[in-house]
């Protein structure tokens, strides 16, 4: 768990670290007549020199959305995250890590869909570390770790659901909204672990596998004339009913249910029809 490192502010050591070295001048200008004073200002001068060397080496400076680790002889001893100038305890080592928002995409991965169709399919993960402790404690290398989950979690993504509902109601990959805020919250459960946030995750490229993307890309087509056969069929029958509503209404021509039968067949042959149609004019029997 992380937790906040001991520091104070860095100008502060750095007026200790000048006042040792005032202190340091000051010995030497009293005791450089007096006997003896070899000896005391030789070992004031080691003395100082490793005091203001020991203060120089707990000097850091942060950047905004950065942060540095602590570690003490091996020891976990904080984080500072706070950006400034800073000093913590000397003879530390201090580990940068990152905490801005990162974001890669993955490669692009053939599986299957639920159906057992091969598609291709890669997302775009946008995240950030959190916890620098479990970031650089809990596992190996945290960047490696989020990119390997990413593409474990796109897989079980891609294989839970089918790539079109067809009809049904069913989620599918193409239900983008859905199958994203799903991605995402697998992978926040999958890289918690390494101290790292999710912020978002989109599917940014979705296709058939090329050996059978003609074949769906057929039956797609034939879906949408399906489609739209079905939207004129239902169309010209309103036509057609109302057409011959108005003729009853008006009183224009009396038609028997022959007629009726013959003038909706020709109607219907006229608006569903994929061709313009073409007039037959009836000039009656020649002799």
């Amino acid at each position: 768990m992380q937790k906040r490192a001991f520091r104070v502010s860095g100008f502060l050591l750095v007026l200790v670290a000048l006042a040792m070295l005032a202190a340091t001048i000051t010995v030497v200008a009293v005791y450089a007549d007096k006997p003896g004073g070899d000896a005391v200002i030789g070992i004031t001068a080691v003395a100082a020199a490793l005091l203001i060397t020991l203060v120089c080496t707990g000097f850091i400076v942060i950047s905004p959305n950065d942060a540095r680790l602590i570690q003490f002889f091996g020891s976990y001893a904080g984080t500072i995250d706070t950006p400034g100038f800073h000093w913590t305890w000397p003879l530390t080592e201090k580990t940068k890590i990152s905490k801005r928002v990162r974001n890669f995409e993955s490669n692009r991965l053939k599986v299957s869909d639920a159906d057992g169709n091969p598609v291709e399919i890669a997302a775009v993960v946008v995240w950030r570390v959190v916890d620098t402790y479990a970031a650089k404690f809990a596992v190996d290398d945290f960047v490696n770790f989020v990119e390997v989950q990413a593409e474990t979690a796109v897989r079980h993504l891609a294989t839970s659901y089918p790539y079109e509902a067809h009809g049904t109601d069913r989620t599918s990959l193409r239900d983008s909204a859905a199958v994203s805020d799903e991605l995402t919250a697998e992978l926040r459960e999958r890289v918690a672990l390494a101290g790292v946030e999710v912020v978002e995750s989109r599917i940014t490229h979705l296709a058939y596998a090329a050996e059978i993307a003609q074949a769906m890309l057929a039956r797609q087509q034939a879906q949408a004339i399906v489609a739209a056969r079905a939207t004129i069929v239902e169309g010209a029958v309103g036509m057609v009913s109302g057409a011959l509503e108005q003729l009853r209404e008006q009183g224009v021509v009396e038609l028997d249910e022959e007629r009726k039968a013959q003038m909706v067949s020709n109607l219907l042959v006229v608006l569903c029809g994929d061709r313009a149609a073409q007039p037959v004019v009836n000039a009656g029997t020649l002799y």
